[in-house]
C-alpha cells in the first residue's frame, strides 16, 4: 500500500512483538475475552446464561469478521456496538447476553489496561537487555582511561566503563519506576455507565454483594488482583499519564546515552555499528554519521513530548466521562510504546556493537594531561627535589600559559612537559616525569566504582531476570 500514509513506527522502527500487542487482533479478541469473563461471572452469580452460550462465545474469540464490523460501525457510528453486533452474528445463541449490563468502557478501558500491562512487560524485557549489554561493555572497558568532560570542556579523566555506569544507573531508575507502575495497575472492572454499578444492581435485584463479587470475579479471570475502587465511566486518565511517565523517563535516559555517543563519535573515540555497504551520506562518501544514535534522540524527543497528551487529557475530563480523550488516546498511547520499543532496540544494537578506539582516547589524554599533571609535578619537585613551592608554582604557571598559546594560537601540540623538563628550576628527569603522566593515576576510583556498581547493583537485577536476557535487537533500516 504505497498510495496512502503509513505510520513509520510500524513499517520502519517498532518491533513485530510490540506491533502485535497493539494490533486489532489483540484488541478485539481481548474485548471478546472480557465479554466471556462478564458472562461467566454473571452466570456464576445466578443469571440465566447457559453453558452452550458460553461455549459458543469461547469458540469464536478469534473469529472476527472485520469487514462486517467496519460496515456496522459505518452505520451505527459506534465501535463497541459494531463489534457487539459482529460477535452476535458469529454467536447467535449467545447474542442476547453479550455485553449484558455493561457500558462501552467495560471492554475499551479494561482492554487498554490489559494491553498496556503486556506492553510494559515487553519494555521491561528490553530494559533488562539494555542493562545486560551495557554491563558487558562497562566491565570490558572498566580500566580504559578516557578524558572526562564537564561543560564539554576537558576535565579530570575517567574510564570508559565508569562512564557507562552513569548510563546504567539511569536505566535502573527507569526499571524501578516501571516495576512500580506495573505493580499498581488495576482493571476498571464493571462499574456501569457513571461508575455507580446501577445497571448491575438492577440485574442482581438489588444485591450489592453480587455486584461487588462480579467486579472481583472479572478481575481474577483477566489476571488482575483488583480493580480501581471507584471510577466514573472510565478509569482515571491519570493512569495513562503515570504509565507514559515511565516511557518518558526511558526516553530521557536513552537520549542522554545517544547524545554521549554522538559527541564521542565526533571526537572519533567510538563508532556505532556500521555495515559493510552502509552509506553515511549521499554527498560525502567518507562520512560515518551516528544515525542510530540520532534516531534514538529523535524518537525520544517524540515520546517525551507525547507525555503532554496524557497530562492534558487527564486534566480535561468532565465529571464522569467525556469523549474528547478517545481519538487522542488511540494515537498517543500505542505510539508512545511503539517509539519506546524502537528506542530500546536501537540502544541494545548500538551498545552491543560499539567500537572503541583507545589510541584516540590516549591522544586526547596526552593533549590535556600535562595541564592536569601540574599539581603532581609541583608536589613531586617540592618533596623530592627540595624545590620552593612558590617559585615552582610561578614557573609552572608561566609555562602553562605559553603552552596554551602554542595550542590555541598556532594549532601546535601541547609542549608543557618539554618546557618543564628543560627548566632547571624543576630539576626533574624524563624518567621521573613519566609516572606523573600515567592517565590511570588521574582516574581516581573509576575502575573500582565500576566493579562495585556492577557487583552490587547491576548483577543482582540481571540474575533475578536471567530468563529475559537474550534479545535479537534487529534494526530494520
Amino acid at each position: 500500500m504505497h498510495d496512502i500514509y503509513q505510520n513509520p513506527l510500524s513499517n520502519r522502527y517498532a518491533s513485530r512483538e510490540m506491533q502485535e500487542i497493539f494490533s486489532n487482533d489483540k484488541k478485539f479478541s481481548t474485548w471478546r475475552r472480557l465479554w466471556i469473563a462478564l458472562a461467566e461471572s454473571e452466570k456464576e452469580l445466578g443469571i440465566n446464561i447457559t453453558d452452550e452460550q458460553l461455549d459458543e462465545m469461547r469458540a469464536n474469540v478469534d473469529n472476527i469478521d472485520y469487514e462486517y464490523a467496519a460496515a456496522r460501525e459505518h452505520e451505527v457510528r459506534h465501535d463497541v456496538m459494531a463489534h457487539v453486533l459482529t460477535y452476535g452474528k458469529e454467536c447467535p445463541k449467545a447474542r442476547p447476553i453479550i455485553h449484558l449490563g455493561a457500558t462501552s468502557c467495560y471492554v475499551g478501558d479494561n482492554t487498554d489496561i490489559i494491553v498496556m500491562r503486556e506492553a510494559l512487560l515487553q519494555i521491561r524485557k528490553l530494559l533488562i537487555n539494555v542493562l545486560s549489554s551495557t554491563a558487558k561493555f562497562a566491565d570490558k572497558y572498566k580500566d580504559q582511561p578516557t578524558l572526562a568532560y564537564t561543560h564539554f570542556q576537558a576535565a579530570q579523566p575517567t574510564t570508559v566503563g565508569k562512564r557507562a555506569t552513569l548510563w546504567m544507573q539511569d536505566i535502573l531508575m527507569d526499571l524501578q519506576q516501571l516495576d512500580f507502575q506495573l505493580g499498581n495497575l488495576k482493571l476498571l472492572g464493571c462499574k456501569g455507565t457513571t461508575g455507580t454499578g446501577a445497571s448491575f444492581l438492577e440485574l442482581f435485584d438489588g444485591d450489592t454483594e453480587k455486584v461487588m463479587a462480579l467486579d472481583k470475579k472479572i478481575a481474577e479471570k483477566m489476571g488482575f488482583e483488583s480493580t480501581y475502587p471507584v471510577s466514573g465511566q472510565t478509569y482515571s486518565r491519570k493512569v495513562d499519564f503515570f504509565v507514559l511517565q515511565v516511557l518518558s523517563g526511558i526516553a530521557q535516559s536513552a537520549a542522554k546515552f545517544s547524545n554521549d555517543i554522538r559527541l564521542l563519535s565526533h571526537l572519533k573515540e567510538v563508532d556505532e555499528p556500521f555495515e559493510d555497504k552502509q552509506i553515511g551520506s549521499s554527498a560525502m562518501a567518507y562520512k560515518r554519521n551516528p544515525m542510530r544514535s540520532e534516531r534514538i534522540a529523535s524518537l525520544a524527543r517524540y515520546v517525551m513530548c507525547d507525555l503532554q497528551n496524557t497530562a492534558i487529557t487527564a486534566s480535561a475530563q468532565w465529571f464522569e466521562r467525556t469523549l474528547d480523550d478517545s481519538a487522542n488516546r488511540r494515537i498517543s498511547l500505542p505510539e508512545a510504546f511503539l517509539a519506546t520499543d524502537a528506542i530500546l532496540t536501537l540502544y541494545i544494537n548500538v551498545i552491543s556493537g560499539l567500537r572503541v578506539y583507545p589510541a584516540v582516547m590516549e591522544k586526547h589524554l596526552k593533549a590535556e594531561i600535562p595541564f592536569m599533571a601540574t599539581e603532581n609535578i609541583l608536589m613531586y619537585c617540592v618533596k623530592n627535589k627540595g624545590g620552593d613551592r612558590q617559585t615552582l608554582h610561578e614557573a609552572i604557571r608561566s609555562h602553562s600559559v605559553k603552552a596554551a598559546e602554542q595550542v590555541k594560537l598556532y594549532g601546535k601540540e601541547n609542549d608543557l612537559i618539554e618546557r618543564v623538563l628543560a627548566d632547571d628550576t624543576f630539576g626533574i628527569t624524563p624518567e621521573e616525569m613519566q609516572p606523573l603522566l600515567d592517565p590511570r593515576t588521574f582516574t581516581g576510583m573509576a575502575k573500582e566504582q565500576t566493579e562495585r556498581f556492577l557487583e552490587n547493583y547491576v548483577m543482582p537485577v540481571l540474575d533475578e531476570n536471567s530468563s529475559l536476557i537474550g534479545y535479537d535487537a534487529v534494526v530494520n533500516v
